[in-house]
């Protein structure tokens, strides 16, 4: 299928709208208990495992209207099924947890790696839509890996000593409004590498 152009407000929305769904589907059964095949599931429980199926329904949609998922789209969707599985098969929510903690590690080590092997793979995934000198890049992608680590460093911390309500808002807002301010921030610094012409082009 040929890649095709959507409204950002509609693709943002197939992007972020799982999440949102989870927290108010969260808010809504947090305190309820569930008994399927013998066995009582927590509010949060039911509404990770809901979670699930929102998620690829909208990967489906995005997918289908744009004709291209994202590396990252894909594994992501990956992670939550796993760790989604995990959690109501063990009936153990921090399983869910956790998945944010690998999800943030493993893109801090994957741009790590690229950097080692003196690659950014950050210019890969993003050089159309930011054209920069290399070593703005090369700048960029060393910042954003220790974001990625600060993030997953927070997450640990936050699921192991905070209640199922604060974790779930921070995971909900307060990391997707981390990591964009973090990234603005960084290419407003970044304005000296950055290749204005082709900007101008585009």
């Amino acid at each position: 299928m040929t890649e095709k152009t959507i409204s950002p407000f509609l693709k943002q929305a197939l992007e972020l709208g799982p999440t949102l769904v989870f927290f108010v589907i969260y808010m809504w059964i947090k305190d309820d208990k569930f008994v399927m095949a013998g066995t009582t599931y927590s509010g949060f429980i039911v509404a990770a495992l809901v979670f699930v199926p929102i998620l690829l329904v909208a990967m489906g949609a995005l997918w289908f209207l744009t004709g291209k998922l994202s590396r990252m789209q894909l594994f992501t969707a990956f992670m939550v099924i796993f760790f989604g599985g995990l959690t109501a098969w063990f009936n153990d929510e921090r399983f869910f947890k956790m998945k944010t903690t690998i999800v943030y590690g493993s893109m801090a080590a994957i741009l790590a790696f690229g950097l080692w092997r003196g690659q950014t793979y950050l210019q890969w995934v993003m050089g159309e839509v930011l054209p920069m000198r290399q070593a703005g890049w090369v700048i960029l992608t060393k910042r954003l890996a220790l974001g990625f680590v600060a993030l997953a460093i927070a997450n640990e911390a936050i699921w192991r000593t905070q209640s199922n309500d604060v974790w779930v808002a921070i995971e909900t807002f307060g990391f997707p409004i981390a990591l964009t301010v973090f990234l603005f921030a960084q290419i407003y610094a970044l304005q000296p590498h950055i290749i204005e012409e082709d900007l101008k082009k585009k």
